[in-house]
């Protein structure tokens, strides 16, 4: 490890530190913000396909088998989400409950809401395509809730909750792995940098629409190295056991792409605080050093062979599931472990502290 490296590192976990010695300061255990809303695909569904007559859920085992009720949720983990972390890192004694849940009534929306859709992304057609909850209703959905929120504690203070609350999105891999790679129509209409430029749209539309109902603490992950996620290795690699070259160059150019939009609608909404949380280089790391981390496998993920496997494939009969998971960079053939997601979870929050403050 470079001295450079390291620096980095003991830099994020000081902020992570400092950042948990804050939410123990906190008065009456109250959050840092008054709510977490959240929007995107599968990295982030806690649950709202569990109900949707699409194939791409996570509500069977073996996922959720190490969460704290040691039961499927919806959630595509074994155990908790970066988002989950994130939660308890600010404060929050519970998490943003599935919209669509049962979960998600009375009190429990007064500290935020989660309208996440597995299979969903920033291009309409990615969410159409599988049945899942499109970006756009997915923001109707979260007007739906204000309107919730608004009748029960009065506009004044909802909007408090509004302006105050951090809302993240998470969405443009799905876009990319289960669309655009595997559809013949859109790669012969669109290189891979006009596709982006679509999503780009996409992208600064929903942020200027979230801003419009009251957002200014906004947050966006970038596409992780998705040409290293072991499905993708197995589908697009040509029987390489490597990361697949050509699709981390569409997803960092993507993401130099996301970084410079996200600056310029900053810069035409006063009062927006907006942040790009890198989960590119934090997850390239992981499977590209695991020991420095602590994981030994991040080739195979641990649910069935590791290479493959999601969603309805990755089941209570899939043979050879790992027995403990938390040496495993991948849970399932696209998604991250828990112990990875609470890694990853520390590198957003030490992005995150302009967020917060």
């Amino acid at each position: 490890m470079t001295k450079e490296k390291r620096k980095m590192r003991v830099s994020s976990k000081f902020l992570a530190t400092l950042v948990l010695v804050l939410v123990s300061s906190v008065a009456n255990g109250d959050p840092l913000v008054p709510a977490l809303i959240i929007f995107g695909d599968s990295i982030v569904d806690v649950g709202n396909n569990n109900n949707l007559n699409t194939l791409i859920k996570a509500n069977f085992p073996p996922y959720g088998r190490d969460f704290v009720t040691h039961r499927p949720t919806g959630r595509f983990c074994n155990g908790k989400l970066a988002t989950d972390f994130a939660a308890e890192y600010l404060g929050f004694t519970s998490y943003p409950p599935a919209y669509l849940s049962q979960d998600a009534r009375g009190d429990a929306l007064l500290t935020g809401a989660n309208f996440a859709s597995a299979a969903s992304g920033l291009y309409g057609g990615t969410a159409n395509l599988y049945r899942a909850i499109t970006l756009t209703q997915q923001l109707n959905y979260y007007k739906e809730y204000q309107t919730k929120v608004v009748k029960m504690v009065g506009k004044a203070k909802a909007n408090d909750i509004f302006s105050g609350a951090i809302h993240l999105l998470s969405a443009g891999s799905s876009d990319y792995i289960q669309n655009y790679y595997i559809n013949p129509l859109l790669r012969t209409i669109y290189t891979p940098d006009q596709f982006s430029d679509i999503l780009m749209r996409s992208y600064s539309t929903f942020i200027q629409n979230l801003y419009g109902v009251g957002a200014r603490r906004i947050g966006v992950t970038t596409l992780p190295p998705t040409g290293c996620l072991p499905a993708a290795i197995t589908l697009f690699g040509g029987g390489s056991n490597q990361c697949v070259a050509r699709l981390n160059q569409d997803a960092k150019a993507f993401n130099n792409k996301l970084n410079s939009i996200s600056l310029s609608v900053q810069d035409k909404l006063p009062g927006l605080k907006l942040v790009v949380f890198d989960i590119y280089q934090p997850l390239l790391d992981l499977v590209t050093k695991p020991s420095d981390n602590g994981f030994f496998e991040s080739r195979r993920a641990c649910c069935g062979t590791g290479t493959l496997e999601t969603s309805l494939l990755c089941n209570a009969r899939a043979l050879g599931t790992c027995s403990n998971a938390t040496s495993y960079v991948f849970w399932d053939g696209f998604h991250p472990s828990e112990a990875a997601n609470e890694v990853i979870a520390g590198n957003l929050l030490a992005q995150g502290v302009g967020l917060i403050s």
